[in-house]
């Protein structure tokens, strides 16, 4: 697989990864990660933080220790601006805000993560960007790292993001539910969906290290930008 390379020095290295592959091995070590491929370009590779397998954007390794201690040390201490881009069932209230929910494992599911009292103080502001028919395009900036923290606050205020198994219906988006008189070309014989996968992507990170600021921005994939263009197209505009 040909890496997407947005940055790289010698001592970081960051990536626009693409959805359906881990950041990092699992504990099965079932599928080759993100890292995997990274180690056996560049031989020794530091994780410093992680997207779910099925969000796109960007991401950073370590190349060094002392470069993934002091990486580590910033996305810990939120000294990260980290902002993502998603698509999310309806509109929302407000244009802009904050959701102030905390988060913690599900007590019974594995994997699952919920909002909770007893759970870490977890903050995402939030902005639409744009308002379709059934859809809103969402800019987030999260303060924390909680998994799976954007998917479990749009869930929690009753908008999960698009495609979302977990913490939504999981329904893949046709054509043929945005146009009205949409027919299968001749070589089809069934419709293909236009996004089965999570609709989120880490589009920025910015942040200093060593006197210097860094602002690494990874492009829509192609499969969001084209659901996009056919939102609009489609007059799906609210």
């Amino acid at each position: 697989m040909k890496l997407n390379i947005i940055f790289e020095n010698d001592h970081f290295i960051a990536i626009n990864k693409p959805a359906g592959l881990l950041s990092v091995p699992d504990r099965m070590q079932s599928e080759v990660s993100l890292k995997d491929l990274l180690l056996q370009q560049y031989g020794s590779i530091y994780t410093v933080h992680r997207l779910d397998k099925d969000t796109s954007g960007v991401i950073v390794f370590a190349k060094d220790e002392e470069t993934h201690k002091q990486l580590s040390q910033l996305f810990e201490g939120r000294d990260v601006e980290k902002f993502y881009l998603g698509l999310v069932h309806g509109h929302l209230q407000q244009e802009k805000g904050s959701i102030d929910a905390s988060i913690m494992e599900h007590p019974g599911k594995n994997g699952k993560m919920i909002t909770h009292a007893k759970g870490k103080t977890s903050l995402t502001d939030y902005e639409v960007v744009e308002s379709f028919k059934l859809y809103s395009l969402i800019k987030f900036q999260i303060h924390t790292g909680r998994t799976h923290q954007i998917r479990v606050h749009m869930q929690h205020i009753g908008h999960s993001i698009v495609c979302d198994e977990l913490y939504g219906d999981g329904e893949p988006v046709f054509i043929s539910s945005l146009k009205r008189n949409y027919k299968l070309s001749k070589s089809e014989d069934e419709e293909r969906p236009i996004l089965s996968r999570l609709a989120l992507h880490s589009a920025l990170l910015k942040f200093e290290l060593d006197g210097e600021s860094y602002t690494l921005e990874a492009e829509l994939p192609k499969d969001m930008r084209a659901l996009l263009q056919q939102l609009r197209k489609a007059g799906q505009k609210k």
